[in-house]
């Protein structure tokens, strides 16, 4: 069951928050017998988290299927996306062992399908969740992700954390497999901030995607990233087409050029654009960034240190 997108918090007391936690979704099915763990696109991860095999350490069910996320810190203390693909994406199994010391994982359980021999998803979320608080045992790799009653004060609490959301919960929901339902509903901590042009690539006879930079303290710009998606229609992008065409130059704007963008057409940096995202990488990539559409900020105040917010 996937939530859909929302851009607002329902409130009444049908309604919980959880925390959105920025990680790999894993089902675990135990039968009692042995643990295999599985991703959302249904490819079995038993041997990229050992940690979660020891089911009986974190789970007293006789047999069970939990829903959950799989995580791994950052540097900063916040989830990071980046580490725990590392971990999900290996294909060499063998180095699995040397990245559970350098890539601890935790695994936040949010719900239960099937418990002690039984299918449980018609039951409601309520039931489902006191069901979890029975049999989850929290410590070591796993916790059971905490409901909130407030979602709008959740929502404020993650913004503060700089996390990335939250998704709200009717009580009375059951598990629709494969499916996105109003029944849950996710809220993204999008930020905003202004970033400087200084190339483009190219689709037929107009640009299809910006490459985007922000300047640091010895005014050299670093690339951010590109953006080909968001809000400018089709002939706001044939005429930010004509715009860059006449700032086309041959020498390449960005002080760490881009990999893996050919071929690029390099611009002079004069045109700024407001972009939304949903924070960056460790490489200093912006995440899923949106065009806002473009604005009137000189180049220079868009800032690396700051990451300007709008």
């Amino acid at each position: 069951m996937e939530p859909k997108t929302s851009t607002s918090i329902p409130t009444g007391e049908e309604w919980i928050g959880q925390v959105k936690w920025d990680g790999v979704r894993i089902l675990t099915y135990w039968d009692g017998r042995e643990v295999r763990l599985f991703n959302r696109r249904r490819r079995e991860r038993t041997w990229h988290y050992p940690e979660l095999t020891d089911i009986r350490s974190y789970c007293t069910a006789a047999s069970a299927i939990l829903d959950g996320e799989v995580i791994a810190l950052g540097n900063d203390g916040r989830p990071s996306f980046p580490r725990v693909m590392k971990r999900d994406g290996i294909r060499r199994l063998e180095r699995v062992k040397g990245l559970q010391r350098t890539i601890p994982i935790a695994y936040m359980i949010f719900d239960v399908l099937y418990y002690n021999g039984e299918w449980i998803r018609e039951r409601t979320f309520r039931d489902r969740e006191e069901i979890l608080a029975q049999i989850i045992i929290p410590g070591g790799h796993c916790r059971r992700v905490a409901s909130h009653r407030d979602g709008r004060a959740l929502f404020t609490a993650i913004k503060e954390q700089d996390m990335e959301g939250i998704v709200m919960k009717q009580l009375t929901s059951p598990y629709i497999l494969g499916a996105k339902k109003d029944y849950w509903l996710k809220v993204k901590n999008y930020r905003n901030l202004v970033a400087v042009v200084g190339g483009f690539t190219t689709a037929g006879p107009r640009v299809n995607s910006l490459l985007l930079g922000l300047y640091d303290d010895e005014e050299r710009l670093h690339y951010v990233g590109r953006v080909g998606t968001g809000k400018l229609t089709q002939e706001g992008w044939f005429r930010l087409t004509e715009r860059l065409q006449r700032l086309q130059t041959t020498e390449e704007p960005f002080a760490n050029g881009p990999q893996g963008h050919s071929p690029v057409l390099w611009v002079k940096p004069w045109l700024t654009v407001e972009i939304q995202h949903l924070g960056w990488t460790e490489g200093c990539l912006l995440r899923q960034p949106s065009i806002q559409g473009l604005v009137d900020i000189p180049p220079l105040e868009c800032r690396l240190e700051e990451r300007n917010p709008v």
